[in-house]
């Protein structure tokens, strides 16, 4: 863990983006983070109004995440071995196509019998998962490389907060672009949006460091990865608890069967109930910004998943629009501080050589949670009823918080990072 930072220099909320090449790479992971999220809300309300089903929305979730899983940790090796600003580029490429074949499906076959169809789109989404099993992978490590390390605190602040205003503009734009113009033209948006993350990565002035060749199969090397992370228990231990709250706590999965069936919003509603966590997230991204580190990160960070579980029962007892939005949007700003502390956490710790694996490691650990987690919110949802599944949700985060404060005791002592 690094040394705490000198408190006589003053603190610059904007150090890390005064490099180009970050700006560059921010600008990038925006664009392809506002296209996945229009993407989410348009095949979450296609998936829901031909199928009517809760589960098949879980299902959506599913078939990301079994590719995410296999694959994830092959592109964290790839993150180590291969020029990680070369495979952003080919996986936003590959993101742009998957966006194109979901256009044509829209387009091709809004009538006839394939009309009602579902598993095309699961097949997309598919695809979708084994290409952001590369990219998330390269995309941390990449972001790693562009700042010194004590900007790296500040770096994962600005990045979660450029992440997050993707996941704000982006589910209300796909909402109001679904409900102006329907599926065919929120898919165009998406495919136009890819092509601008591509673009973003042109600017990036990247020289990779060499990587000197080692014995031993692609599976010692994973193992390694494997190994690096079980052996330190504050980075188990914070990436658990992200883990186990995300699994449980989230409730974006069911935000369609909230927006038709309890709150009457239609698509324009679910696109801003999508983007209302992630509004809470940027304003919290701006207020870490222009603060020191965190004096009790520890403490702080089991503090703020409990607030996210707590906000969780609240969405799920509110019968008002703007109740909901507003309990939605502080679940997000719990998310953040959650987020940001994790992510500085994991680049503090971790060798340069190893940041591919690590973040693969990280990546299958929390990534995969949102899909998995999209599953168990579907399957809840049928077994227990909608309210009460994720009423239970919520009440599962808190005993996770409980449990991971009681068993991982550094976890709570941790003062400042970054």
């Amino acid at each position: 863990m690094s040394a705490e930072p000198r408190e006589d220099l003053p603190h610059d909320p904007y150090a890390a983006l005064r490099s180009p090449s970050y700006r560059g790479f921010v600008l990038s992971m925006g664009l392809v983070t506002l296209g996945l999220q229009v993407q989410g809300v348009v095949v979450g309300w296609q998936v829901y109004a031909r199928t009517g089903d809760p589960l098949a929305l879980g299902l959506v979730g599913l078939s990301e995440a079994l590719p995410f899983l296999c694959l994830a940790l092959f592109g964290g090796y790839a993150a180590d071995r291969l020029n990680r600003l070369r495979i952003c580029g080919a996986t936003t490429l590959g993101l742009a196509f998957c966006s194109f074949l979901l256009w044509s499906f829209s387009w091709y076959f809004h009538t006839g019998p394939l009309a009602r169809a579902v598993w095309p789109i699961y097949g997309i989404i598919f695809l979708t998962g084994v290409v952001r099993a590369f990219y998330r992978p390269a995309n941390m490590a990449l972001g790693t490389d562009l700042v010194p390390k004590q900007l790296y605190a500040n770096g994962s602040t600005w990045r979660v907060a450029i992440f997050h205003s993707g996941m704000v503009l982006g589910p209300a734009l796909g909402g109001l672009i679904y409900a102006w113009r329907g599926p065919v033209a929120a898919h165009f948006v998406v495919m136009i949006l890819m092509a601008g993350g591509l673009l973003g990565l042109l600017s990036i002035r990247y020289t990779p460091t060499p990587v000197a060749p080692k014995s031993g199969s692609v599976f010692a090397s994973l193992a390694e990865g494997l190994r690096f992370v079980f052996s330190r228990r504050l980075l188990l231990g914070a990436i658990s608890l992200d883990l186990f709250a995300v699994l449980f706590g989230g409730a974006v999965a069911v935000l369609p069967i909230f927006a038709k069936e309890i709150l009457a919003v239609g698509p324009a509603g679910l696109g801003t109930l999508r983007a209302a966590p992630a509004a809470g997230s940027v304003l919290m991204g701006f207020i870490l910004a222009h603060r020191p580190p965190l004096r009790h990160a520890g403490r702080t960070l089991l503090l703020c998943v409990g607030g996210f579980g707590a906000a969780m029962i609240a969405f799920a007892l509110s019968r008002t629009f703007l109740v909901s939005l507003a309990v939605l949007a502080v679940s997000g700003a719990m998310d953040n501080v959650s987020v940001v502390l994790r992510a500085t956490l994991l680049q503090t710790l971790t060798p340069d050589h190893m940041l591919g694996r690590v973040s693969a490691v990280n990546q299958v650990f929390i990534g995969s949670s949102n899909e998995i987690g999209a599953f168990e919110s579907g399957l809840m949802a049928r077994l227990l009823g909608l309210v009460p599944s994720v009423i239970f949700g919520g009440c599962m985060t808190l005993l996770v918080v409980g449990a991971t404060a009681w068993k991982v005791p550094e976890l709570r002592r941790m003062k400042r990072i970054g």
